[in-house]
C-alpha cells in the first residue's frame, strides 16, 4: 500500500499550491482519501475529504472556501488545490485513507494508511 505525495513547497502569502496524492495497493473505492496536516508544535488537524462512491467533499472551517479537493479515479490520484493561501497554513500536509464517513476523517488522529508527507510553507 502506498500513497505518495507531491507538490509541496514555499510560496507567499495569498498564492496557491496544488498537491496529489497517488494512492496505490488496495482498492481506492472502499475508503475515504484526505488530508490532514501537522504543523510544528501542534496537532494533527483534518483539512478536507472525499468520498469516491458519490464525490461528497468535507472541509474544515478553517480551509472552507480557500482549498478544493478532487478526485481523478481512473488516476488513483486526489488533488487538494490550495488558493488564499495564509501564513497559518504551514505545515506538513499528509494524505491519508480510512474507512469511515468523510466527516469523520476530519476528527480522526489515526488513519489506517497514510503517506510520507510533503512541507507546505507559506511566507508573509
Amino acid at each position: 500500500v502506498q500513497l505518495v505525495e507531491s507538490g509541496g513547497g514555499l510560496v507567499q502569502a495569498g498564492g496557491s499550491l496544488r498537491l496529489s496524492c497517488s494512492v496505490s495497493g488496495f482498492t481506492f473505492a472502499d475508503y475515504v482519501i484526505g488530508w490532514f496536516r501537522q504543523a510544528p508544535g501542534k496537532g494533527r488537524e483534518g483539512v478536507s475529504s472525499i468520498v469516491r462512491s458519490d464525490g461528497s467533499t468535507y472541509y474544515s472551517d478553517s480551509v472552507k472556501g480557500r482549498f478544493t479537493i478532487s478526485s481523478d479515479n481512473a488516476k488513483n490520484t486526489v488533488y487538494l488545490q490550495m488558493n488564499s493561501l495564509k501564513p497559518e497554513d504551514t505545515a506538513v500536509y499528509y494524505c491519508a485513507a480510512e474507512r469511515s464517513t468523510g466527516w469523520d476523517f476530519l476528527y480522526l488522529s489515526e488513519f489506517e494508511y497514510r503517506g510520507q508527507g510533503t512541507q507546505v510553507t507559506v511566507s508573509s
